[in-house]
């Protein structure tokens, strides 16, 4: 390998390139165990004589920076690996982010944190399960993208589509028409690395610093961040058991972010009424709504409600959907099937940030939804998922009924769970942990001051054999934190 060496004119050569492999080596950017060129290359490499490089290999190695091996070369030692890396001081106030990022915490994501110890039952949200994936299916897949990847460009590598794999935007197209009642065309469809993206797009091209946008409250945090960096203003808006209470939104809000399918985190679907509502609300505003479908695939009671989109005759709905609730998160592939109007913008938005996502998992994806083994995917998760939820429910009205009363929820693969008075989220979270069992409170899920005590049940990654051990765990904890 070359070394990144600079030699300040012809004085002291020797010292130069000894100086800079021995701080190297101290501050951990040569490692442990790494192979250094020979002394012959290195010489080469900085138009030294080998003399010189020689000087330097015999120094480091009679200090005990460097190792031999015969015949086979020159090694970083393995003895620094005990000191821990130097942390270079900062030299500079200068390079400091916007205030807006100074301010965010250091973690978005959910405020969900794994548990630092193995639970028997984990009640997480926002996690599947992969042993329902047909491992054996999605490889045949990835191999048949790997072959359409050599074909391509007639051998010649270069840039893709922004909006995604036409084989892939079809897949998604055709699905929704199916199941959703979203009509559009594959050109309408635009490919992003999962939901989130999708929401980053929307917000970047919809707003401008100041502007106000719309969320529900309780609701999702990593959405709020989004439009929190961008400079948005946000309005919590409540929700009651028929959604998004259309009467509290700001007159001036730009941009409203709603999850109407299964709301999060607490479950109910938004009304018809309401639904209608707010679209008439949109239009007289001319605001856009993001509708977010983050796991309405899995509906367990009652008949479908319409999608916002499929509602949408002023053109102001942007639908976004994501393969992380139904696949595996780690796929990182989502859509958005935008407004006509933002659907140039959003193109150039994601060929500006990203310029597309990865072809591969494109294509295979393509042929998974085309072949119809999308269909049979979640066919066999809402099985499974429909017992667990069962299993979950029965416990919750049954043994459980003093103490939780479940929040209707037709939909998802998770459920709340409004706590009896005077139990508190923090207490029960920590006693179920203590008997391995997880839970996670709602309150870390509100912007503001809780409006109700409750913890979430998370069913998409345990199984029902761990779902019923968790709960009866449950039903035997809960009698002692009312004593």
């Amino acid at each position: 390998m070359d070394i990144h060496i600079t030699l300040h004119g012809r004085r002291d050569l020797t010292g130069q390139i000894y100086g800079q492999l021995r701080a190297g080596i101290i501050e951990g950017r040569l490692a442990a165990n790494a192979r250094l060129p020979s002394t012959r290359d290195l010489a080469v490499q900085l138009g030294v004589s080998r003399k010189t490089t020689l000087e330097v290999f015999e120094r480091l190695i009679a200090e005990g920076f460097l190792r031999t091996r015969a015949g086979d070369g020159t090694f970083v030692a393995e003895g620094l690996m005990r000191l821990p890396s130097a942390q270079p001081e900062p030299v500079s106030a200068r390079a400091r982010a916007t205030g807006i990022w100074r301010k965010m915490p250091e973690r978005m994501s959910m405020p969900m944190p794994t548990a630092p110890e193995s639970l028997d039952c984990d009640f997480k949200g926002g996690v599947t399960d992969k042993s329902l994936f047909p491992h054996d299916v999605w490889r045949r897949c990835m191999n048949h993208a790997l072959r359409a990847q050599a074909r391509s460009s007639g051998g010649v590598a270069g840039y893709r589509d922004p909006g995604g794999e036409q084989e892939l935007r079809l897949g998604i197209a055709r699905y929704l028409a199916f199941s959703r009642a979203v009509v559009c065309n594959w050109q309408d469809v635009l490919v992003t690395q999962g939901a989130q993206q999708a929401l980053d797009l929307l917000a970047r091209v919809t707003l401008q610093p100041g502007d106000v946008v719309a969320v529900e409250e309780p609701g999702y945090p990593p959405a709020r961040a989004i439009f929190t960096a961008l400079g948005a203003r946000i309005a919590h808006v409540p929700v009651d058991g028929e959604g998004l209470v259309v009467g509290k939104l700001p007159r001036n809000t730009r941009l409203v972010y709603v999850t109407p399918s299964h709301q999060f985190p607490l479950g109910m679907p938004m009304s018809l009424d309401r639904r209608v509502e707010l679209l008439e609300w949109a239009a007289k505003r001319g605001a856009v709504i993001v509708e977010d479908d983050y796991d309405g695939e899995f509906r367990f009671e009652g008949r479908p409600v319409e999608s916002l989109k499929s509602l949408d005759r002023a053109g102001l709905v942007a639908y976004v959907g994501t393969f992380s609730k139904t696949l595996f998160p780690d796929l990182r592939l989502g859509y958005v099937v935008p407004p006509a109007t933002l659907s140039g913008p959003l193109w150039n938005a994601k060929q500006i940030g990203d310029w597309h996502s990865c072809m591969l998992t494109q294509t295979a994806l393509g042929a998974f939804m085309l072949d119809g083994e999308y269909a049979k995917h979640l066919r066999r998760m809402h099985k499974a998922y429909a017992e667990r939820r069962a299993i979950l429910i029965g416990h919750l009205r049954g043994a459980l009924a003093p103490w939780f009363e479940p929040l209707p929820a037709t939909a998802g693969i998770h459920l709340v769970a409004r706590l009896a008075d005077p139990l508190r989220e923090e207490s029960v979270v920590a006693a179920a942990r203590a008997v391995s069992v997880g839970l996670y409170g709602i309150g870390a899920l509100y912007a503001g001051e809780p409006a109700q005590q409750g913890v979430l049940f998370g069913y998409g990654g345990t199984n029902a054999v761990s779902v019923e051990r968790g709960m009866t765990r449950l039903a035997t904890l809960m009698p002692t934190l009312m004593r």
